[in-house]
């Protein structure tokens, strides 16, 4: 969902970081929480975690979330903050690459800079994106492309995610390409580079201590991207990219960079580490593959950013954690979203997807955000049930169930389930 905002209310939305102020969380002085693991038993089943078994920490701007790493920081959201279409940003999970990041950003001498093959490089001042530009608003899925990552067989390297690695947002901002055509794009471009704020060591000896991730020009994605200061109508919290950070609909979230500070018109095809060798799928039409054919190298890979997120779905409510009863309606709930468009169906199944029926589906925010849905289930007789979810997109995508697999743990959308045990009313 676009909308257009009325500049001065926008301009005194923004009035508390205005292009004079300092924005300091205090990262640095994350405090000394009590951490505190999952239990072993959060409900039935032979996988019964749905989220990652985590401690909780606490970071400036954000609600207890679960800590995968702190350097660079990896938080996930816990299962119960999808319960709504929209993430609160204090809940809205983190990922950094890097371990050196913003703790304080003075706005009044950061810029934009808009640099490499342009008619006019320019420096632009988070004023000047206030009012130069019209602001525009999409709500969009930010998914981590590791998200639900635990649930690979065999398993393969990186942060362990559960699936609280995501999160929908209405993000408000300017135009990338309102940006490009102020710049004036040259003649001889073949990609256009972000690099944020972050730095560190990253992986020894590869060039990879700056975070930098770039789009082909002709992608049509560069037509939706924004440059977003507004996170469901407040500024971005410090941890999800203050000032601006890229929003890049349908794409994973290694395309959504944080604290953007620079955007290059490149002449040349980026090889830096984070595109050249980070982030890569198979080049097969799900993404899947084998170890065998990976260690063989019979494996030809592209970047993540070739394709869209798939179609994904996931309940929400029961969660296994307590019992239903014969007899008495149950509500089935949770999210569906797609990066190839709308979601246009959701399905639930109560016997472990023998059988289907239709469920009911929420408001729609846009083609890329997150859509809710209910369905009502009256168990007749107790016992343990398996509920199951999948979702259909308006290209014709449906949620397979069969898992995928590859050497970067990217791509999961395999049918959700959970077991719930239902009680006799007697």
């Amino acid at each position: 969902m676009r909308n257009h905002l009325d500049r001065r209310s926008l301009l005194k939305l923004l009035g508390a970081v205005g292009a004079a102020a300092v924005f300091r969380p205090g990262l640095a002085q994350t405090s000394a929480q009590a951490e505190e693991a999952l239990p072993s038993f959060t409900g039935p089943g032979p996988n019964p975690y749905w989220n990652g078994v985590l401690p909780f920490v606490v970071y400036p701007q954000k609600l207890p979330l679960l800590r995968l790493t702190d350097r660079g920081i990896q938080l996930e959201t816990p299962r119960s903050y999808f319960r709504t279409a929209f993430t609160p940003n204090e809940a809205f999970y983190v990922r950094y690459h890097l371990d050196e990041i913003p703790n304080e950003i003075d706005l009044a001498t950061w810029r934009l800079k808009l640099e490499g093959n342009f008619e006019r490089p320019m420096e632009l001042s988070f004023q000047d994106l206030l009012t130069q530009f019209e602001p525009v608003s999409i709500a969009a899925v930010n998914q981590c492309s590791g998200n639900s990552r635990s649930r690979f067989q065999p398993r393969v390297t990186g942060g362990q995610w559960g699936n609280g690695a995501m999160g929908n947002a209405l993000w408000t901002g300017v135009r990338l390409k309102d940006l490009l055509k102020k710049a004036g794009v040259k003649a001889g471009t073949v990609q256009i580079q972000f690099e944020g704020l972050d730095r560190g060591k990253g992986p020894e000896n590869l060039g990879s201590g700056r975070f930098m991730k770039s789009l082909d020009l002709n992608d049509p994605v560069i037509e939706e991207t924004i440059l977003a200061y507004l996170m469901n109508g407040e500024p971005l919290p410090m941890l999800n990219g203050f000032p601006i950070r890229l929003v890049v609909p349908g794409k994973f979230a290694t395309y959504w960079l944080k604290h953007v500070t620079w955007i290059r018109a490149l002449t040349e095809e980026d090889k830096n580490f984070w595109m050249a060798t980070a982030y890569r799928i198979p080049d097969t039409p799900n993404g899947s593959t084998t170890p065998e054919d990976v260690a063989a190298g019979r494996v030809k890979t592209v970047p993540i950013g070739k394709v869209n997120m798939p179609v994904r779905s996931f309940i929400i409510d029961p969660d296994g954690s307590y019992p239903l009863v014969a007899g008495l309606p149950a509500k089935i709930r949770g999210i569906a979203f797609s990066g190839h468009g709308r979601v246009v169906k959701v399905e639930v199944s109560t016997d472990g997807g023998r059988t289907w029926g239709i469920a009911a589906l929420g408001e729609y925010y846009g083609p890329y955000s997150f859509r809710t849905y209910e369905y009502t289930w009256t168990p007749k007789a107790p016992g343990t049930y398996v509920l199951a979810v999948r979702a259909t997109d308006e290209k014709g995508n449906v949620q397979p169930d069969t898992p995928v697999w590859n050497p970067g743990g990217y791509l999961w959308n395999k049918i959700e389930r959970q077991e719930v045990v239902v009680l006799a009313a007697k």
